[in-house]
């Protein structure tokens, strides 16, 4: 009785520490828009996986493995906060998101965090076709938020660096189509 009782506990940590992403808020709007009030963390995971729950079902990915890893990608925001480049280098970010995801994953029971560690490990590595998807609709909807903040009148000429970002990093053709479609709108 006492193992399950821990092991609910530990679980509800977990939902408790992912439930921060909803008041992380997503640094770079802040710091290159002044936007006082930007989408959160969570904001994005959600839209992200909306589009990749589209996209995968449509173009026949693994959906369900598309889904774990958006909902993964920024969870060690959950603690860290949103870390922009501007503020360590991308080798330290690493380590630190690594570390990160091992503590909060540490709550889950063993066979969840193996499953999560290695769709982590994917997901940072860029190593499979489901990663390199997930990748792009990072900057895919990054390009659609930029978009949201550009018709609301923010600088057109501070969301070029948002706008480049995306199109620099967007390879598959039907995202790349979105990504068109999404500026003309």
């Amino acid at each position: 009785m006492q193992h399950a009782e821990n092991s609910t506990i530990m679980i509800l940590d977990f939902f408790h520490t992912s439930a921060n992403l909803k008041k992380i808020p997503r640094q770079g709007w802040i710091d290159k828009l002044s936007i006082d009030k930007p989408e959160s963390v969570a904001d994005h995971t959600f839209s992200m996986a909306i589009m990749g729950m589209i996209f995968s079902d449509l173009e026949n990915y693994n959906t369900g493995k598309i889904l774990k890893m958006i909902l993964l990608h920024d969870l060690a925001e959950s603690t860290t906060g949103d870390i922009t480049p501007e503020q360590i280098t991308k080798e330290e970010k690493i380590i630190l998101e690594n570390s990160t995801m091992k503590k909060i994953l540490n709550d889950l029971p063993l066979s969840l965090q193996k499953q999560y560690c290695f769709l982590w490990d994917e997901y940072q590595t860029n190593n499979s076709k489901e990663a390199k998807l997930v990748h792009q609709l990072d900057k895919l909807e990054m390009t659609l938020q930029a978009k949201i903040y550009s018709n609301e009148g923010y600088s057109k000429e501070r969301l070029d660096s948002f706008f480049n970002s995306a199109k620099n990093e967007i390879k598959d053709p039907k995202l790349l189509e979105l990504f068109s479609k999404i500026l003309e709108k």
